[in-house]
């Protein structure tokens, strides 16, 4: 499919297997960031560069929060784990049977 979106006024036609919804509104978030970096003195690739740094540095803060939380829940996990070991009883042993 192609969708049309808007970016510092400028309108660019992307062909993706996205959602249309969906690339709209990174576009949207992208002419944001542009927006808050704009100025006067900075021409628009020097805009385009620091914007492109800032959504990735929040993109890689991002990352790592996932990572420590998949982590945390990880330990959580075995701690649960150890504790429902602890706490039934041990199987019988098929020999037994």
């Amino acid at each position: 499919m192609t969708v049309r979106i808007t970016i510092r006024g400028r309108q660019y036609t992307l062909r993706s297997d996205e959602p249309e919804e969906d690339l709209e509104a990174v576009a949207a978030y992208v002419d944001r960031k542009m927006a808050e970096i704009s100025n006067a003195s900075f021409d628009e690739y020097t805009v385009a560069m620091l914007s492109a740094l800032n959504i990735a540095s929040e993109y890689h803060r991002f990352r790592r929060q996932v990572a420590d939380r998949l982590d945390e829940y990880d330990r959580e996990l075995a701690t649960v784990g150890a504790i429902l070991d602890a706490a039934l009883p041990p199987e019988p042993d098929e020999d037994e049977g």
